[in-house]
């Protein structure tokens, strides 16, 4: 994949997208060996949480590691009082390591 021509589907989708206090957005980086997903509020400009899959523990796949990475940071954001995100997919096909992240996401506690 051409990464001029994700940063630019990205750039079109954070034109549409906000984190609020009420509802920050979950932001999400995959590299070819990583995945990081974290919890930002726009409004302050502040990061309430970030998980890794650096930092969770190891899974036989990729994709199984997106799920814990996701389930990981819901449970972060429920203990922080934060149950509805706006999902940004950050230019990715929402498909794969990016759906299996979301998906554990939504079964980890956040509604989006």
């Amino acid at each position: 994949m051409n990464k001029g021509l994700r940063i630019k589907r990205h750039k079109k989708i954070r034109k549409h997208l906000r984190g609020t206090t009420e509802t920050p957005r979950l932001a999400v980086f995959r590299s070819n060996q990583h995945i990081y997903a974290q919890i930002i509020d726009d409004a302050k400009g502040l990061t309430l949480a970030f998980v890794s899959d650096l930092k969770v523990v190891k899974k036989n796949s990729k994709a199984e590691q997106a799920y814990e990475v996701g389930k990981t940071l819901a449970q972060k954001a429920v203990a922080l009082g934060v149950k509805k995100v706006v999902f940004d997919r950050g230019g990715f096909l929402y498909h794969g390591r990016i759906a299996k992240l979301a998906e554990g996401a939504r079964n980890g506690g956040l509604s989006f």
